[in-house]
């Protein structure tokens, strides 16, 4: 603690009120500021000195004092330490009080006091040293009879005040630390003269000191005059006062729960065993542990909202208006559910369905099930299954553990409210499995439509109705599905969005969205539409939109902070502002080859984030016969370059290359971006046709991407995901695709757009792949001239059909 008084006369500073509170000079303290003028005080403090004037309220209860309602005389001080605010505005300091001062003028500008003040300097006395010795001396003993009564006798307390060099400072230090009122601490801060001062404060804290030696004799008659079997008696009668008491409640409540059982619409043998539970809990003595566990039976029993049932919108112009407000595309989804509607129109017996919607992140699997319960009418119950491995998670736990809790699914009816929700199975592709059991396996009851009726709930131990729920499931994938759990679900698969159909959502969605969400208008935030195709294909890499989404939130926000900045009144984005406002772009897009290559043929490839186009590469060099297969292969796409290497030397004489390549040519087949794993059988023509182009020295043409898995025979199969490659082979400039010809029924799944700027080829066997993809017009000679593919440019299909 200081003693250095600060050498100032009259000086304007800023100003707090304490309430409830006083400071002396000399003395530390912390305490907490929550007024607003206070906290600007503290903030407006000089930065080198970080004075302060605090001066007590007269009455702590005003929460906006006036000049009238403080006192005049207060303590100058310094902030020595500022903490961080606490939620609720609160801001914590620590003071140290250095001298008195008073205030001639109080000023608030709004903001904040600010004090003209004064220091006032200590009165002369006209007491002898031997008088001044006692009054201390006598004044110093009070306190520390007073700290051992009040219970807070601490060595810090008694160490502290021998840090004082004067006598005045040690009768300020013990004034701060004793309890009494705000006025007469106050008395002993506008007293000037220090012994003075001192008689007062002894005065104060003998008075302290009767008081609680009186509340120590109080308290020790009341504990003498309560006896060993006077607490005992005055116990049993409490205990037997709350026994009756509880008794009585308990007899109120098992009443209720029988007559709210018999105002229950639900089936005969559901009435029965709840009366049965209700029966045994009056059996049971209050506060027991089993009748709690009957209780909470009971209630969640009472909770399912048995025979209710929402009003069903069977509106079919209706729900199709909210499904294309809420979505753009996704035709074949609307289109079931548009199906399922009329069905309920025509049958309203009918019960309720099971979809599954398969397709990558963010095509809207999750938003286009609540768009359904929208349109619908139908109460939306959501449950995440992903990362569920605990079958009781599904069917609830038996009801004698503790804590037991029903399943998800009658928790959802419970939230529901009714007994038809569309309850939203979300992930149910990531369900696992271990020693606590087989979520999906719990599933297959609730599922089936011929036995949900009567579903189960270990907690309930009743029959509950499923049969009226609509239930939707989502997956990214089908993989890790249970082919039992997947035979009940109807699949609907969302594809990946082509760039035009990006375009659309961002335009009629996201970019209403999110300036809705960032307080933009239209007038103040436009993006053009080569801005947004440009966002799409160089700053996004994803099927659905999400990326997009939050890519436009930052051009929302880019554009939010300008306006607020007065940069500029709106902001229309171009394709040449994109760098500016998010950054260099984040995908490079794929180089299109300006002419054909020997060994290098590009392949399609199927992502859980859209298709790519993948190049396989093939070289051939003088050796022993080795064969090198690079890349990150998996092991279904090591076996198709071994089945098309087989291929290729069955073959070798119609394809004019030496007998013996495999023992006197080592073949290196390399798949480039070898940090990404790459698996399964559609590249097979692809290493087939690098191969053939590396051995014969005939170029591949640089406008033909292909797909299909190979045999050893050199037939074309099919493959998956053709709507997600030839989407990928358009956005990199190919021109021709060839596929399997049993592919060809699923080119109506393509987009038109796609279809209308491709030239697809069917092959049935590798030779039609080779006559297509060499660059030589030298034609290939054919191993059967019955197996033949038909080269199908998209204009004459559709001609044909028409």
């Amino acid at each position: 603690m200081s003693d250095n008084p600060v050498q100032v006369n009259i000086i304007t500073i800023p100003m707090i009120a304490l309430r409830g509170i006083s400071l002396f000079p000399g003395s530390v303290t912390t305490f907490e500021i929550e007024r607003s003028p206070s906290i600007e005080a503290v903030n407006r403090a000089d930065k080198k000195e970080r004075l302060v004037f605090l001066a007590a309220q007269k009455n702590p209860a005003i929460d906006f004092p006036e000049e009238k309602d403080v006192y005049h005389i207060g303590v100058v001080g310094r902030i020595k330490q500022q903490l961080m605010p606490h939620g609720g505005g609160l801001c914590r300091i620590m003071v140290e009080g250095l001298y008195r001062a008073e205030a001639s003028v109080m000023q608030y500008d709004g903001k904040l006091w600010t004090a003209e003040v004064t220091r006032l300097e200590e009165k002369k006395e006209r007491t002898g040293e031997t008088k001044r010795s006692a009054i201390l001396r006598n004044l110093i003993e009070r306190y520390y009879d007073y700290l051992q009564l009040a219970e807070n006798y601490s060595p810090e307390a008694v160490a502290e005040l021998m840090q004082f060099r004067t006598d005045s400072g040690t009768i300020d230090g013990i004034a701060q630390n004793i309890f009494c009122g705000i006025d007469e601490k106050q008395e002993l801060l506008e007293e000037l003269r220090p012994y003075k001062r001192a008689e007062y404060l002894t005065k104060i804290i003998a008075r302290e000191i009767e008081i609680l030696t009186l509340e120590h004799q109080i308290n020790d008659a009341a504990q003498e005059s309560i006896n060993k079997n006077q607490r005992e008696y005055f116990l049993r009668e409490e205990m037997k006062a709350i026994e009756d008491e509880l008794a009585e409640e308990g007899f109120e409540e098992r009443e209720d729960y029988s007559s709210r059982i018999e105002k229950l619409s639900c089936s005969p043998e559901i009435k029965a065993r709840l009366r049965k539970e209700a029966s045994r809990l009056k059996k049971e003595p209050f506060g027991s542990s089993e009748s709690s566990v009957i209780r909470n039976y009971l209630d969640t029993c009472l909770e399912i909202p048995w025979e209710k049932f929402s009003k069903e919108t069977i509106n079919i112009g209706k729900a199709r208006s909210v499904l294309d407000k809420d979505h753009y595309g996704l035709e074949k989804v609307k289109q079931r559910v548009l199906e399922y509607l009329a069905v309920r129109q025509l049958s309203p017996d009918v019960k309720g369905g099971l979809l599954c919607f398969v397709g990558p992140p963010g095509t809207g699997k999750t938003s286009v099930a609540m768009s359904i319960a929208r349109a619908t009418g139908r109460k939306l119950v959501r449950v995440s299954l992903g990362g569920v491995h605990d079958e009781a998670d599904i069917r609830g736990h038996r009801k004698t553990y503790i804590g037991a809790m029903p399943g998800r699914i009658v928790s959802g009816l419970i939230q529901a409210g009714t007994m038809n929700p569309l309850m939203v199975l979300d992930e149910i592709d990531k369900l696992g499995s271990d020693y606590r059991g087989d979520p999906s396996a719990a599933l297959l009851e609730a599922f089936d439509g011929e036995q949900n009726s009567a579903f189960r709930d270990h907690f309930l131990e009743i029959p509950v109705d499923l049969s009226n729920v609509f239930f939707i499931t989502t997956a990214n994938t089908t993989d890790t599905i249970p082919p039992a759990l997947l035979d009940r679900m109807e699949i609907i698969e969302l594809s990946s969005y082509t760039d035009e159909e990006k375009v659309m959502i961002a335009k009629e969605h996201l970019i209403p969205k999110q300036r809705k969400k960032h307080g933009l208008t239209s007038a103040q935030l436009k993006i053009s539409d080569d801005a947004l195709r440009e966002l799409i294909s160089s700053y996004t890499k994803e099927s659905g939109v999400r990326v997009l989404e939050r890519e436009i939130a930052g051009v929302c926000r880019k554009a939010a902070a300008g306006l607020a900045e007065k940069k500029f009144k709106s902001l229309n984005v171009k394709r040449e502002d994109l760098r500016t406002l998010c950054g260099p772009e984040k995908y490079k897009k794929d180089e299109i080859r300006e002419s054909d290559s020997i060994g290098l043929v590009r392949g399609l490839a199927w992502t859980s984030v859209g298709g790519e186009v993948l190049d396989v590469e093939a070289a051939v060099v003088d050796g022993t016969g080795k064969t090198e297969i690079t890349g990150n292969l998996g092991d279904v796409m090591q076996e198709s370059v071994k089945a098309a290497v087989t291929c290729l030397r069955s073959r070798s004489s119609v394809l004019g290359i030496d007998h013996d390549f495999y023992k006197n040519k080592d073949i290196h087949i390399h798949f480039p971006e070898g940090a990404v794993p790459k698996d399964g059988p559609s590249a097979g023509v692809t290493i087939y046709t690098a191969l053939v182009s590396a051995l014969t020295g005939r170029p591949v043409r640089h406008d033909v991407a292909m797909t299909g898995e190979i045999t050893l025979r050199g037939r074309v199969l099919p493959i998956g995901g053709l709507r997600e490659k030839t989407m990928a082979a358009l956005r990199n400039g190919v021109k021709t695709v060839i596929i399997p010809a049993d592919n060809e029924p699923d080119l109506e799944e393509i987009d038109p757009l796609v279809r209308s700027r491709l030239n697809f080829i069917t092959a049935v066997n590798v030779d039609t792949v080779l006559e297509n993809a060499l660059a030589n017009e030298e034609v290939i000679p054919s191993v059967s001239s019955a197996q033949t593919a038909q080269i199908i440019s998209t204009h004459d299909r559709h001609t044909v059909r028409q």
